[in-house]
């Protein structure tokens, strides 16, 4: 397999925040799909880049959504060469996620020459799923729903995995305002956010449940003026992940609840922020198309569940049936030494092709 093409936009910087870089990576995806007999659906952005969904011709029959996303986690200058050796590739993308882009783009051109036009499969691309989605999270799940199932191709598991079910997430922040006074003369006039923050910390900490999947981690925490004053005001940013909707909604309940309790007389708390993505849950729906992926490809594939979050979360969300990592095995994502395997892609081009076909002649 030639990755010249593919290596055309791995060396486009695409960061979240460089809206030119995901534009022009875009653009590039735009004319490959034009190719195809693609109409490019632009949702124009003013701070990031233009969400892309890519409308082929709808026929009666299922409707099946190919989903990715455009940017990167690496800024202008960090990271930016594409190289390979005999069985990776390297570079900012290769596995995270324009090599899975490219694997759903090479699996259409396989189906658009064996049969001549491609029906009732469309693909979205979104623009900033590396900074939580949290302006395409809407689109997508809008688009979603429209659709009889959708494929994800972020990257394959180490024995090309397709992932069955991701942890949702939420983030949340608690901000208190107490009252300060001087740590020696007026101790007892000041009212202590950074005590109150501690104590909700320790509260916090304490909904997770190992057994359950569920953990509660407060990942940063601030307050004070200096050690000579009594703190009048803390903060704290609360992550929480969880593998089911009960546990969302008991840890979600207690969030409030601690924020709206008085741990020290005088310090009151306020609460915002929310859920980030739900959780990817495995469903009868989801098995039953899984069941009929593995019918036509003559093989069961290997299956998986991840703590991390993807667009599949929202996808999932939905309704539809969802499954993810079908782009090509990799490591190292997030990191100058993200690579992928030059095999992974060819087994998956093959897979896809094959799945899309179904769809393509239903």
């Amino acid at each position: 397999m030639d990755f010249k093409e593919l290596a055309s936009v791995i060396e486009i910087n695409s960061h979240t925040k460089n809206k030119p870089g995901v534009d022009q990576v875009g653009q590039v995806f735009s004319e490959w799909m034009e190719a195809l007999g693609y109409h490019v659906e632009r949702h124009e952005r003013k701070e990031m880049g233009d969400h892309l969904h890519f409308k082929s011709e709808h026929t009666e029959g299922r409707k099946l959504l190919l989903l990715g996303h455009l940017d990167t986690v690496f800024p202008v200058n960090t990271f930016t060469d594409f190289h390979e050796d005999q069985y990776w590739i390297y570079g900012p993308g290769v596995c995270d996620m324009k090599g899975g882009n490219h694997v759903a783009l090479s699996a259409l051109r396989q189906i658009h020459h064996q049969q001549g036009q491609i029906k009732n499969i469309d693909m979205l691309l979104v623009s900033d799923e590396e900074t939580g989605s949290d302006d395409s999270k809407y689109l997508t799940a809008e688009l979603a729903q429209h659709y009889d199932a959708c494929l994800v191709f972020e990257a394959a598991g180490e024995n090309n995995e397709v992932v069955i079910a991701r942890k949702g997430v939420g983030t949340l922040f608690i901000e208190l305002e107490g009252k300060a006074a001087h740590a020696g003369n007026k101790y007892t006039e000041g009212c202590n956010a950074n005590l109150a923050a501690a104590k909700m910390l320790i509260a916090l900490t304490e909904l997770t449940d190992l057994e359950a999947g569920t953990t509660v981690n407060v990942g940063k925490m601030s307050g004070g003026i200096g050690a000579n004053t009594i703190s009048p005001k803390a903060s704290l940013t609360i992550e929480f992940r969880f593998t089911c909707a009960p546990e969302r909604d008991r840890v979600m309940k207690a969030i409030q609840s601690i924020a709206q309790e008085v741990w020290v007389e005088g310090v009151s708390a306020s609460l915002s922020g929310g859920l980030q993505r739900d959780v990817m849950e495995s469903t009868e729906s989801q098995q039953a198309l899984l069941s009929e992926i593995e019918g036509l490809l003559g093989y069961a594939l290997p299956t998986e569940k991840r703590g991390g979050v993807s667009d599949a979360n929202t996808a999932s969300a939905t309704g539809t049936p969802t499954l993810d990592g079908f782009g090509p095995f990799g490591d190292g994502d997030h990191t100058i030494h993200e690579r992928a395997s030059k095999a992974s892609f060819e087994q998956r081009i093959q897979e896809v092709s094959t799945i899309l076909s179904q769809f393509n002649a239903a």
